[in-house]
C-alpha cells in the first residue's frame, strides 16, 4: 500500500460525505417545495424523473471525460457544479428558475456520483481489501446530518437549504488521488490494456444488483417523508423521520461492511440483507402508524446498505485493465444507478399515485431478485490482508 494513501482516501470520504449530506437536505425538503410550488405527486414524480435522467446525462459526460482527465479534476468539476445550482434552487424566486437549478444539479449529481467511485475503486485497488462499503459510509454519514438538519431546522425558509452549497465548494479543494496512483491494472479478469473487450455480461448481473438497490434507496429517501406525510398524521416537522433512522441503521451496515465482507463473502452478506429488506418493506407498506413505518425504514437502511458499494468493487474487478479504462467502465457502471432512481422515485410515485403504500410495494417485492443475483458478486471478494496493512 502506497505510504500517505490515507490523506487521498479521506479526501474520497469527504466527497461521498458531501454528496450525501446535499442529497439528504434537498430529498428531505421535497415535501416543503411541493407546497411551496403546489405540486402533486404526479408533478414531483416528473420532477423527479428529470434529475435522474440528468444525472444519467452528467455520468455519461463523466465517461466521455474520463479518457482525458483525472477523476479527481472531473470530481472538483461536479462538485462546483452543485456548489453553483443548490442555491439557486433553494432560493428561486420563480417556477422557471426553480427547475433550471434543479435541472444543473441534476447533471453535478452525475458527475460527482461517477467520479467518487472512481477514486473509490482505485483506492480499493490500492489498499488490497474491502474499504467500498466504509466510503460509501462516508456517503451516509452526510446524509444522516442532512437528515438531521432538516429535522433540526424543519421551520426556516427554504431558501437557507441553499447554505448547504458551501460544502461542495470547500470540498472541491480536497487532495484527490491522482490517476498516476495505482496506474496498473485494478482487477484479474479480463485485465488486459485499453483495448480489450470489456466482459459486460457478468458486469451487467452486477448492474442488475445495483438497480435493485437504487430503487430500494431513492424510493425510501425521496418518498419516505411523503409517504409519513400523506398516509398518517405525522406532525410535519418530524417526516424526516422516514430518512435519518433509515440512514443511521444504513451508516452501522457500512462501517461493520468492510470487515463482514471480508469474513464471510460477499455473497451471503448480500443474500441475509435482501431478505431483512423485503420483510423491512413489509413492516412500511402494513404499519398502523407512522412510528412503525420509521421502524421499518431503519431495519430496511440496515438490511440492503451494502449493495451498492459491493456492485462498484465488483464492476471494477470484473472489468480489469488499466486506470483509465477502469474509470470508463464505472462511469458507465453508474448508469444502473439511474435506472434503479427511476424505479424508486418515478415508478413508486406514479403506482402510489392512489395510495404510497401500493407504491412501497414495489421495491418489496422486486427486491427479492438479489437472492438469485448475489452468486455474481463472488468474483469481486477481494483478498483478505494482515491487520498491520490497515489504513493509513
Amino acid at each position: 500500500m502506497t505510504p500517505g494513501l490515507g490523506r487521498h482516501r479521506g479526501a474520497a470520504a469527504a466527497a461521498f460525505a458531501t454528496q450525501g449530506l446535499v442529497f439528504v437536505s434537498l430529498t428531505t425538503r421535497l415535501p416543503r417545495f411541493r407546497e411551496h410550488w403546489d405540486l402533486g405527486e404526479i408533478g414531483l414524480s416528473l420532477l423527479l424523473l428529470m434529475i435522474v435522467l440528468l444525472a444519467g446525462v452528467g455520468s455519461v459526460v463523466a465517461e466521455q471525460l474520463a479518457r482525458y482527465s483525472s477523476s479527481a479534476a472531473l470530481l472538483r468539476t461536479g462538485l462546483v457544479t452543485i456548489a453553483v445550482a443548490v442555491p439557486v434552487a433553494a432560493a428561486a424566486p420563480a417556477f422557471g428558475v426553480f427547475i433550471g437549478g434543479l435541472a444543473v444539479y441534476g447533471v453535478g449529481l452525475g458527475v460527482v456520483d461517477a467520479t467518487t467511485n472512481m477514486q473509490a475503486v482505485a483506492l480499493e485497488h490500492r489498499y488490497e481489501r474491502p474499504i467500498l462499503p466504509s466510503l460509501h459510509g462516508a456517503w451516509t454519514t452526510g446524509g444522516v446530518v442532512g437528515a438531521g438538519l432538516a429535522l433540526a431546522a424543519g421551520d426556516t425558509p427554504l431558501a437557507l437549504t441553499g447554505l448547504v452549497a458551501l460544502v461542495p465548494a470547500a470540498v472541491a479543494l480536497a487532495p484527490y488521488l491522482p490517476r498516476d496512483h495505482g496506474a496498473t491494472g485494478i482487477g484479474d479478469v479480463a485485465a488486459g490494456g485499453e483495448g480489450a473487450e470489456v466482459p459486460w455480461r457478468p458486469i451487467l448481473l452486477v448492474g442488475l444488483g445495483m438497480v435493485l438497490f437504487y430503487m430500494v434507496d431513492t424510493a425510501a429517501q425521496t418518498w419516505g417523508p411523503t409517504y409519513l406525510d400523506d398516509v398518517f398524521d405525522t406532525p410535519h416537522r418530524l417526516v424526516a423521520l422516514a430518512t435519518f433512522p433509515y440512514l443511521l441503521a444504513s451508516l452501522a451496515t457500512r462501517v461493520a461492511g468492510d470487515r463482514l465482507v471480508t469474513r464471510y463473502g460477499a455473497v451471503p452478506v448480500l443474500r441475509v440483507g435482501a431478505l431483512v429488506g423485503c420483510a423491512a418493506l413489509a413492516v412500511v407498506v402494513l404499519a398502523p402508524t407512522w412510528p412503525v413505518a420509521v421502524l421499518g425504514f431503519a431495519v430496511l437502511g440496515a438490511g440492503v446498505a451494502v449493495i451498492a458499494p459491493l456492485s462498484f468493487s465488483a464492476a471494477a474487478r470484473i472489468a480489469g485493465g488499466d486506470r483509465s479504462r477502469v474509470d470508463a467502465v464505472i462511469a458507465r457502471f453508474n448508469q444502473f444507478n439511474y435506472l434503479g432512481a427511476l424505479l424508486g422515485s418515478v415508478l413508486t410515485g406514479l403506482v402510489g399515485a392512489g395510495s404510497l403504500r401500493v407504491g412501497f410495494a414495489v421495491p418489496m417485492v422486486l427486491l427479492l431478485a438479489m437472492l438469485p443475483l448475489a452468486r455474481a458478486f463472488a468474483p469481486a471478494t477481494l483478498t483478505p490482508v494482515r491487520a498491520e496493512r490497515s489504513a493509513g
